[in-house]
């Protein structure tokens, strides 16, 4: 799709292709309506439930909002401007060429205030509550927001400079391929993208630790527990009661001789047999393969300090490993236009088909439609509140016929 200084002028989009338009416009509307219904869900969803509304998902809220924005307005814009409308009015030609990257820089700035937040979240605990704030939260809503706005708008600033010539509104005629791919891919786009990777690796590097050492404590407490007592079953239960010397007693609020009903609950054998008596929740999934234990279900009363830990630690690995998607999610659906514009600067001889250029914009589109899927798909907290918004209205409708 290699744009010469005449064709500029000279050529409607799709001169050669107008097959490629009517398939392109449909595909555009669908991707707009799936942003707007599905993000529209998702904000509709923490303003519906206390639950959600953490200060993680307010950063998603406002993802979301971005979005929603995109189906709105920047898909239509980018409609009008792949027809190369409006013609012979350069200002305006650029105001809508910039709405998408603004809300694109938006996207990637709520993306990494998501990411700051969730390693304070996990690594930084006891200067999570002073330094992220609800106060501190919107600040930093704004500054996304902000500095969306002016990285978005650059070409704006240095209209005259844009070739006054254009006949029609194309985005590879009107806006700089220099800024696109210094200033928009490397600068804005891979730079927060490769420090959310730095922080993320960070983050499952550092709970893998605490779960192996959460694994190692456990271990050497129920050695110490059942060094000491008999071979018989309900001796080995009484003695795993307390009677250790100076060990933490793991089953507060249990009698002597029982097992604690979260680990008889909670601990199965995968080969049938009968069930371990002194197994813990921590040694048997790092020193049993044979075991499968539920580390990531909601904290029961009467559970131990260590296994709550341990529950705390993967709802936390389990969230971050969520949105650690998105952003993956996000980068796979907006590398392959940025990819090709480096093809169009570096590359002016190389040529790029237009229905590979139109595939790599619906790419890019389709993210604000996929996220809330990804939404319902891997967080239970919001995929519980959405089922139960569905369930509500379909017990409503039929009151109303």
């Amino acid at each position: 799709m290699n744009v010469t200084p005449g064709s500029c002028t000279a050529e409607r989009p799709y001169g050669f292709q107008p097959h490629l338009k009517g398939l392109y416009i449909a595909t555009e509307l669908i991707i707009a309506m799936l942003a707007i219904i599905g993000n529209f869900l998702v904000c509709l969803a923490v303003t519906r439930n206390k639950k959600l509304r953490t200060v993680t998902n307010y950063f998603l809220v406002s993802l979301a909002v971005a979005d929603i924005l995109v189906g709105l307005v920047a898909i239509p814009c980018a409609v009008l401007t792949d027809l190369g409308q409006p013609r012979h009015n350069l200002p305006l030609c650029l105001v809508l060429l910039s709405i998408l990257m603004m809300l694109t820089q938006s996207s990637i700035l709520s993306l990494l205030a998501v990411a700051a937040e969730r390693y304070m979240a996990i690594l930084l605990p006891f200067q999570y509550q002073r330094m992220m704030s609800p106060r501190n939260a919107q600040l930093a809503l704004l500054l996304t927001w902000g500095l969306g706005a002016i990285s978005g708008s650059v070409p704006l600033m240095d209209w005259q400079r844009q070739p006054a010539d254009s006949d029609y509104c194309v985005f590879t005629c009107v806006v700089d391929m220099t800024y696109m791919v210094y200033f928009n891919f490397f600068c804005c786009l891979l730079v927060p993208l490769a420090a959310m990777f730095i922080i993320y690796g960070h983050i499952f590097l550092t709970v893998r630790r605490q779960l192996r050492r959460i694994a190692v404590a456990g271990g050497n407490a129920e050695d110490t527990r059942t060094a000491g007592g008999s071979s018989a079953t309900e001796d080995t239960v009484s003695s795993a009661g307390g009677s250790t010397g100076g060990e933490p007693d793991l089953r507060a609020g249990q009698g002597p001789g029982r097992l604690p009903k979260d680990i008889k609950r909670r601990s199965e054998v995968s080969s049938g047999k009968e069930r371990s008596l002194i197994e813990t929740e921590t040694t048997t999934v790092f020193t049993k393969p044979g075991f499968r234990i539920s580390f990531c279900s909601d904290p029961r009363p009467g559970e131990s300090t260590v296994a709550k830990s341990t529950v705390r630690t993967c709802q936390e690995l389990r969230k971050a490993t969520s949105l650690f998607l998105v952003l993956f999610l996000f980068m796979v659906c907006w590398m392959p236009i940025h990819l090709i514009n480096c093809i169009l600067l570096l590359c002016p001889q190389c040529n790029v088909p237009m229905s590979l250029t139109l595939a790599a914009i619906l790419l890019s589109h389709a993210n604000s439609a996929l996220n809330p899927i990804l939404y319902a798909y891997r967080m239970r907290s919001f995929r519980r509140t959405l089922t139960g918004m569905w369930r509500g209205i379909w017990s409503v409708w039929p009151k109303h016929q």
